[in-house]
């Protein structure tokens, strides 16, 4: 169990580096605008407070965090230069220091998704439809 705990750190580890390595190169001026849009997203959804799918949810609620972030990293990572990221996983490096950014605008847009999302359903039961 302790195993899995440790391996399951180091994951974490990794991919705190990598989001940040990916913050890098999308304010870097050789990354094309295309890859700079889809690594926006994907890094301001990974340093987001707020998940879209909370993870209280079973098995769905990790589902984000297990294969949506890491699948849009990858793919980031394939639409940006390849010097452009060995730079800026050498600066990652450096500069990382175990604390996660926050992102308070993604999370502030995930919150609002939310809000809509209870007021439909509160609109829906509790408001009789008319007839």
């Amino acid at each position: 169990m302790m195993r899995l705990v440790t391996l399951w750190r180091q994951w974490a580890s990794r991919l705190r580096l990598e989001a940040f390595t990916l913050y890098l190169a999308y304010k870097d001026p050789r990354t094309p605008w295309y890859a700079k849009l889809w690594t926006a997203i994907v890094v301001a959804y990974a340093f987001s407070p707020i998940d879209l799918i909370p993870d209280f949810v079973p098995i769905v609620g990790l589902l984000d965090d297990l294969v949506l972030i890491p699948l849009g990293m990858a793919i980031a990572v394939k639409l940006i230069p390849q010097e452009v990221m060995r730079e800026s996983r050498r600066l990652a490096r450096q500069r990382i220091d175990g604390k996660k950014p926050i992102n308070w605008i993604a999370g502030s847009i995930v919150i609002a998704i939310w809000i809509a999302v209870l007021a439909f359903v509160v609109y829906r039961i509790l408001l009789p439809s008319p007839r």
